[in-house]
């Protein structure tokens, strides 16, 4: 793992706002967003421009969702959909609680400039990078989505991991690997229709907690498949991937 300055960044301009992806910080919300402040933070990978809640919608509360998909309760995912529902608030609710925030539920600065703390100018959480989730090529091509999919589950997976690494004590968690196309999961063995295809995986190295307590906290953060000791080619990682249904088989640690 890496230790990395935080990317945060004032600005003196009010309103100031960087795009993500092209698109700008804001959102509908019903009742309307309350504006931050006339001078506020701004963030060299988003900036959200308004409070969020429940029946809010548009790019600002996707972007929200991916910060906040590590925090679903265990044994489920949000949706990355933009928006605002009971799932993301509850979620929103662990993430403010987790960081000892006031936890209602409601997006505003201190949840914001919170995010903005644990992100790097490139969206990346502080403590994981897109090289981590790609060991097989340098531009997320040839799986089983296209190329800018595949980046943008490896994002959501790398937000998972970031809430799982605070809930186990803010330890280093060793990504030995994450996308693979068709013929590097060819090359590894991998099964034909693997969640590295899609950016939703990651091999998790033992590191100083151990398979199975990776396994175990896994259940917590969002991750519908978890596979580690016990379960036939894991006894040496943990496999964990978001995506639709739910497999866990870790037989070794009681899962």
């Amino acid at each position: 793992m890496r230790s990395r300055p935080v990317g945060f960044l004032l600005s003196t301009l009010a309103g100031a706002a960087l795009a993500f992806g092209g698109t700008t910080a804001t959102a509908s919300a019903n009742p309307p967003s309350a504006p931050v402040g006339a001078a506020r933070a701004a963030d060299g990978c988003y900036t959200w421009s308004g409070t969020l809640r429940e029946g809010s919608s548009g790019e600002a509360v996707r972007q929200l969702q991916i910060r906040v998909a590590g925090y679903p309760g265990t044994g489920n995912q949000i949706a990355v959909d933009g928006a605002f529902g009971p799932a993301t608030k509850a979620a929103v609710t662990r993430f403010q609680a987790a960081y000892g925030l006031a936890a209602d539920g409601i997006a505003g600065p201190a949840t914001f400039n919170k995010i903005y703390q644990l992100q790097d100018d490139d969206c990346t959480p502080v403590n994981f990078t897109y090289a981590e989730l790609n060991r097989c090529n340098s531009d997320w091509s040839g799986g089983k989505v296209s190329a800018a999919t595949a980046r943008a589950n490896a994002l959501v997976t790398m937000w998972k991991l970031q809430a799982m690494r605070h809930a186990m004590g803010d330890r280093p968690i060793t990504v030995n690997g994450g996308f693979r196309s068709v013929s590097c999961n060819s090359a590894v063995g991998g099964a034909a229709n693997s969640r590295h295809l899609y950016g939703h995986a990651a091999d998790l190295g033992a590191g100083s907690q151990g398979f199975c307590a990776l396994a175990q906290a896994a259940r917590n953060h969002g991750f519908t498949e978890i596979l580690g000791p016990g379960y036939p080619g894991h006894n040496d990682h943990t496999h964990v991937a978001g995506g639709s249904g739910r497999f866990w088989s870790a037989p070794s640690c009681g899962i």
